[in-house]
């Protein structure tokens, strides 16, 4: 079993159930899925970078994307119906687990100038947000083995009702916050 499930439900469900004083092991805040992608519009000058984009996902992920396709022209942003505009992984169960517990303690330590996540980056419904303007953070990428630095972003949804518990579940999972200084 995964390290951070572990923790999750030895030591982060019992406490979140006893702060916010839920009866039911179903109703503390849980991680539902994390989505991982990256936009396609660079696809438009390069016409390798859908390979490249795919390529990256699959090394970082362990997991094949899916593309996303335009389900209407613009003609302002040079896209026509059906193409392809994006690239997305959805992981569930083991792989999110994996995923999150290499997030947290290995890339965003590798990011450059690196001082914590806001708190802003949680929403109202509680999931959180982070973007990355440098795929090279991630330790399944030789940094020389790279052409052109793109970015992507990460999407965690959880089961949470608000910002707080959200927060909270972020929090005890060990998520490197800002530290406020007042």
């Amino acid at each position: 079993m995964n390290r951070l499930r572990e923790k999750y439900n030895k030591e982060i469900k019992p406490a979140l159930k006893e702060k916010f004083g839920y009866k039911n092991d179903l109703a503390v805040p849980r991680l539902e899925k994390v989505t991982v992608n990256i936009g396609l519009g660079k696809s438009l000058e390069d016409a390798n970078f859908t390979e490249t984009a795919v390529n990256t996902l699959t090394r970082i992920t362990g997991q094949k994307p899916v593309l996303t396709r335009a389900r209407k022209s613009i003609s302002n942003f040079k896209i026509r119906e059906g193409m392809a505009v994006g690239a997305k992984v959805t992981l569930r169960n083991d792989r999110m687990y994996e995923f999150l517990d290499k997030l947290m303690n290995v890339a965003l330590p590798r990011v450059r100038d690196f001082r914590g996540i806001s708190k802003k980056t949680v929403d109202q419904q509680g999931n959180m947000n982070i973007g990355f303007t440098e795929h090279i953070v991630f330790p399944e990428i030789q940094s020389d083995e790279v052409e052109k630095i793109h970015g992507l972003e990460v999407a965690m949804t959880t089961s949470a009702h608000n910002k707080e518990e959200g927060l909270a579940l972020f929090e005890a999972m060990g998520m490197p916050f800002k530290q406020d200084n007042k």
